[in-house]
């Protein structure tokens, strides 16, 4: 396989996995949320990454996710499932599970805590390919969570792995993300941050396919820049990778991996409910952002780029 496999491209979002204030899992509020999605055109979702929260689930939990999100989409966006764990032979059960229920294709990021050498990253990608050779494979490149951050060389090696279709890179180097970009485009879809004004002017100059962001505050405004990319439409690309960069530098932290205001997943969250997306709350280790300062600033920030244009409260 390779990226000719698959038809992933533009603007997906890393979906958060509602939770409820006592830490059961609202999956009628994640129903609704892909529903939002799907609504505003978003071009795909992957389930239980990251922003997902995947590591405060228990197995069977993450197989409920996993399932729930398939069947309410019922094809009509791709779905991909992230089934990161801390062996191989972890992700193969769980990624087995979401391709019997049918998901578009499966994500895993290197093993995290253990700091794998190149070589056992190669060999545990290797084992998940050989065991599940009909699965399209999408590498999760995550530094902020693994300690190991994919060298373009590296990358160029994965992606010749028989079921790798996609690299999801989120270092956050930009240099090492053209390069590696560069490297392994021709062969697997690249998604990345080429929504910001550096990513945009990579994009134009070396191509790539998408970007998988944590969530979707920004709603259609999202998609239509992939749109206006792949219709030739340079000047809407170029004002939104502004906004974008502006919107970043307000709420996120150098790298992105957390907010300004609390952790990635806890400030979403609190953004998710001002703006009325059902995004429930976080499930420890994370907490949610409670400090009535940082709201307000969150809040007036939201205000201040148009994101938030009346209160609505928290959807429960």
């Amino acid at each position: 396989m390779d990226r000719n496999d698959v038809t992933w491209q533009g603007y997906w979002a890393a979906c958060p996995t509602p939770y409820g204030e006592d830490g059961a899992l609202r999956l009628d509020l994640l129903e609704a949320l892909l529903e939002h999605y799907i609504a505003h055109g978003l071009h795909g979702v992957l389930i239980n990454g990251t922003t997902g929260e995947w590591f405060s689930q228990t197995g069977p939990e993450r197989h409920r996710v996993a399932e729930t999100a398939i069947t309410c989409v019922a094809g009509r966006i791709p779905v991909v499932v992230a089934c990161s764990d801390y062996t191989a032979r972890s992700v193969i059960e769980l990624a087995d599970a979401a391709m019997s229920a049918g998901a578009s294709g499966v994500a895993a990021s290197a093993p995290a805590y253990s700091r794998p050498l190149d070589s056992e990253i190669v060999a545990f990608y290797e084992d998940i390919s050989r065991a599940l050779p009909s699965a399209p494979l999408m590498l999760y490149n995550w530094p902020s969570g693994t300690s190991v951050d994919f060298s373009p060389e590296l990358c160029s090696q994965l992606v010749d792995i028989d079921s790798v279709v996609a690299l999801k890179n989120s270092t956050g180097d930009m240099e090492r993300f053209v390069e590696a970009t560069r490297l392994v485009v021709d062969r697997a879809r690249v998604f990345g941050p080429f929504m910001s004004r550096p990513g945009y002017r990579a994009l134009t100059q070396i191509g790539g396919d998408g970007f998988i962001g944590g969530g979707a505050i920004l709603d259609e405004d999202d998609p239509r820049f992939w749109e206006a990319h792949w219709s030739g439409d340079s000047a809407y690309c170029e004002t939104h990778a502004q906004r974008i960069d502006r919107i970043f530098e307000k709420l996120w932290l150098p790298g992105g991996w957390r907010g300004r205001f609390g952790h990635y997943q806890s400030q979403l969250k609190a953004i998710m409910a001002m703006i009325g997306q059902p995004g429930g709350t976080v499930r420890p280790p994370r907490l949610p952002v409670t400090d009535p300062d940082a709201l307000r600033q969150i809040r007036e920030i939201l205000l201040e780029e148009h994101i938030l244009k009346e209160p609505t409260g928290v959807v429960a």
